[in-house]
């Protein structure tokens, strides 16, 4: 048990479990009960049943449990719970999380903020305006200055200008061309 004491103290770091569909909750408890630390943020949700809709806690992120490990110590526990498919890795190395996500994730969900799902988005990737008077435009989003700013171009004179926006107004354009029939209401926290 000294190895998951050091990691309650935030010693060891954070990595995503991949685990079974909707078995997020039961695999938390029992990796918790294990003496492993564990994260998992939730969101507000509702189940829709045959007759009747119940609210529930939904995973925030579906498929992925966070946990603090010592690679080098005693972790087959951990693999060896029922429900964990394994670490996220690359090239068969475990991918750490960054420190400060995970302690922003907690504050967030500490403090009874409303957490939702939203599209990942990275500067430099191809937008699509959803809002406000520029909608319908596609762009590349920017970040100048901590102000989002949406790039367009002239290809054939290769100039481009920016005009500035608000982040929630855009969407990436690859999320949009898998879903198009589910479009979701968008708010703006100003």
């Amino acid at each position: 048990m000294f190895v998951q004491q050091a990691a309650l103290q935030g010693v060891f770091p954070w990595y995503a479990v991949r685990v079974r569909a909707r078995r997020e909750k039961v695999v938390a408890t029992a990796m918790q009960n294990k003496g492993f630390q564990t994260f998992l943020p939730q969101r507000r949700g509702q189940r829709i049943w045959s007759d009747r809709i119940v609210k529930t806690e939904l995973p925030l992120f579906p498929g992925y449990v966070f946990s603090q490990l010592d690679l080098r110590g005693c972790w087959l526990p951990m693999i060896q719970t029922p429900g964990v498919l394994g670490l996220v890795s690359f090239g068969g190395v475990p991918a750490e999380v960054d420190r400060r996500e995970i302690e922003a994730l907690r504050l967030a969900a500490r403090n009874g903020a409303v957490l939702e799902p939203w599209p990942f988005l990275r500067v430099g990737q191809r937008v699509l305006v959803e809002r406000g008077a520029l909608e319908g435009l596609e762009g590349i989003l920017l970040q100048l200055k901590k102000q989002d700013r949406l790039v367009l171009s002239v290809s054939l004179l290769q100039r481009s200008v920016a005009v500035e926006i608000e982040r929630c107004w855009v969407r990436p354009i690859h999320s949009l061309r898998l879903s198009t029939q589910s479009r979701n209401v968008l708010f703006c926290a100003t």
